[in-house]
């Protein structure tokens, strides 16, 4: 029996997603204000993410408490939709967009901070909130994928769905580019609008290889557990 349910860590974790949003959007800073707001960058974008995702998780383990032991099949369907929205969020949305926000963020922070995260940032975000918006993320979506059993499309569709976010990314940061005349992140300032191809192409890619991992790493998990459960009844 696990320590501390699964359901009492995922309210934790959308509090906690709640508070890192309210804190950040508490926060004036001059690249707020300016066309597209938060919104242009994929750190908040992805923070919405994770908590519309946990409280998806949330409400789902509300229903299935509420409606446990009932025969209502109205309220069974309701409770697959449910199901059928958070595996999908989590399999296209929540793991893909996480991991890649958080390693794309500390590699390039690494080898030069000034390329995605200037010092200047410093005096507007704390370093608590930086590491709510660009660590933690990781273990919460680990967590979340240890303890409860995803469902993954077929993989065609989980790709194509991926690639959709990635390329709508791509087009929202052109577009805020074309209307403002400066892109979001200073690192695409410095490079020729030849290798700003390439490095949109590679990052699709990247996003693509981390939803193929997350499927990989749920089914490990859970095809495993089946496996030691079985041997140990055997």
């Amino acid at each position: 029996m696990a320590l501390i349910p699964s359901q009492v860590l995922r309210v934790a974790i959308l509090l906690s997603y709640f508070s890192i949003l309210c804190n950040y959007k508490a926060i004036d800073m001059p690249a707020h204000q300016t066309y597209g707001g938060s919104w242009k960058f994929l750190t908040f974008i992805d923070l919405v993410i994770q908590a519309v995702f946990f409280g998806v998780c949330v409400l789902t383990d509300l229903s299935s408490l509420l409606t446990k032991g009932s025969e209502n099949q109205e309220q069974d369907r309701q409770l697959r939709k449910l199901i059928g929205l958070r595996d999908w969020m989590m399999a296209v949305l929540a793991f893909p967009v996480g991991v890649f926000v958080v390693t794309m963020f500390w590699a390039l922070y690494l080898y030069d901070r000034d390329l995605v995260y200037p010092r200047l940032l410093d005096n507007f975000i704390p370093q608590w909130l930086n590491h709510g918006m660009h660590t933690t993320v990781l273990p919460f979506i680990i967590i979340e994928m240890r303890t409860t059993h995803h469902q993954y499309p077929s993989r065609p569709c989980g790709l194509i769905a991926v690639c959709s976010f990635a390329v709508g990314y791509v087009i929202w940061m052109c577009w805020v580019n074309h209307v403002t005349g400066v892109w979001v992140y200073p690192l695409l300032e410095q490079i020729s609008p030849l290798a700003k191809v390439a490095f949109f192409f590679c990052l699709t890619v990247l996003i693509n290889i981390y939803y193929v991992l997350g499927e990989i790493l749920n089914s490990y998990i859970w095809d495993g557990s089946k496996y030691t459960d079985k041997a140990k009844a055997d």
